[in-house]
């Protein structure tokens, strides 16, 4: 896989442009421009975003992976411009390393999933004891997945799993220059 670093004009013309929302909307959007990008070699990604919902980003970073493994020739490059929040991290964590790239004053947020559910028992006791280790599973199975993309983001770097999982419950903010001197991405444009 190539990771030489790019210089700026690689990023003039990016193939995929997203803001706002990770959502549903914006994975539409990044299918279909990902289609269109099919015979290109080198295919940025830019991204601007406050966030969104984390199942998104990996399903965009997952056909990010798929593709990457299915056509190795091809190079595809993550472009982060003034924010990358939250999902947006998550979506970047798929990236190898050597092709992250955020432009001047970038910020990353990295934070934990957070979960907002009320949990209500009535009915037989073995009922509610069923409830209650159902949503001790979901947590469970979120906080794998959530450790899953922290560790995908820390391949390459100089930041411990330990300082992301202390961190993180604060929203950890992560300037473009400091991100690059730890090692989460390849350069500042």
């Amino acid at each position: 896989m190539d990771t030489t670093r790019l210089t700026p004009p690689a990023f003039t013309a990016p193939a995929i442009l997203m803001s706002g929302t990770v959502d549903y909307d914006m994975y539409k959007s990044f299918r279909r421009q990902l289609d269109q990008a099919s015979q290109n070699d080198l295919v940025v990604v830019e991204l601007s975003t406050l966030g969104g919902d984390p199942e998104v980003a990996r399903m965009m970073g997952e056909d990010i992976r798929f593709n990457s493994e299915m056509a190795p020739e091809r190079r595809f490059v993550f472009l982060g411009k003034a924010a990358i929040y939250s999902a947006g991290t998550t979506f970047m964590s798929f990236f190898a390393r050597g092709n992250r790239y955020l432009t001047r004053g970038t910020r990353l947020m990295i934070h934990e999933r957070k979960m907002n559910k009320e949990l209500k028992l009535s009915g037989p006791l073995t009922t509610c004891i069923a409830t209650v280790k159902a949503a001790l599973h979901e947590l469970e199975c979120s906080i794998e997945i959530q450790n899953e993309g922290f560790a995908n983001l820390l391949v390459g770097s100089r930041v411990t799993m330990d300082e992301v999982l202390r961190r993180a419950p604060e929203n950890w903010y992560i300037e473009a220059d400091e991100a690059q001197t730890l090692g989460l991405i390849e350069a500042v444009l």
